[in-house]
Order: structure tokens, then C-alpha cells, then sequence
């Protein structure tokens, strides 16, 4: 299983709520649909920021993250090179994502607080 962290920056056109209600109602159902996503993502998750309780931690300034959990390195690839990715899902994240600012982050997850949640 290989795990990808993405930090994500909004369009410059698109205003916090636009670039959060975009990401949830057409990218995420969007990349869902692909039958790669179908045949290789464990699990995908999005998360947008809300404030932080005052004095308790210093946030940093993006708009969300996306996590995707990949059976494999392999699977990723064949996720993120196909021609459902390319054609479908890639463009569409040029309408609400600034790529140049995005950080990806690939991993192996360990768990070290096991739950439910």
C-alpha cells in the first residue's frame, strides 16, 4: 500500500467556498468514477480547514487536502497514467487547483493510535 498526501492551493480565481464545494460535489465523485480508481484506491479522503481553537496550533495556509491510499506503487501509476486520469480528471483539476503551489507527499503509513475513526 503506498499512501498520497496532497497539500492543495485554490485557482486564483475561485474564492475558499467555490474551491471546497468544487473539490467534494465534481472532483471527488469525478475521480471516483474512473475505473482505475475503481481497480487500485483503497480509500480517498478530503479535507478543508476550519479554525483552530485560539493558542493551540499554527496552521499553514492551504485550502485542503486530498489522501489517497493505493494498493501499490504499480496501482498508482496505473491510476495516474491512465487515459481516464488524463482526459477526465486532470483537466478538471485545472479549473479549481493551483498545481504550482500543490505539494504531493508519498509514503508508507504507520498507524500508531489504532481506531475507528
Amino acid at each position: 500500500m503506498i499512501k498520497m498526501t496532497m497539500f492543495l492551493k485554490r485557482h486564483p480565481d475561485l474564492t475558499r467556498a467555490e474551491f471546497v464545494r468544487h473539490h467534494i460535489e465534481q472532483h471527488g465523485p469525478l475521480f471516483r468514477a474512473i475505473p482505475e480508481a475503481k481497480n487500485h484506491v483503497l480509500r480517498y479522503i478530503q479535507t478543508h480547514p476550519v479554525p483552530a481553537p485560539e493558542g493551540t496550533v499554527a496552521t499553514a495556509d492551504y485550502d485542503g487536502t486530498a489522501e489517497i491510499w493505493f494498493d501499490s506503487a504499480a496501482g498508482m501509476h496505473a491510476v495516474l497514467t491512465s487515459d481516464s486520469y488524463k482526459n477526465r480528471v486532470f483537466p478538471d483539476e485545472k479549473t479549481f487547483l493551483d498545481h504550482d503551489t500543490t505539494l504531493i507527499v508519498l509514503g508508507d503509513q504507520v498507524e500508531i493510535i489504532e481506531g475507528t475513526v
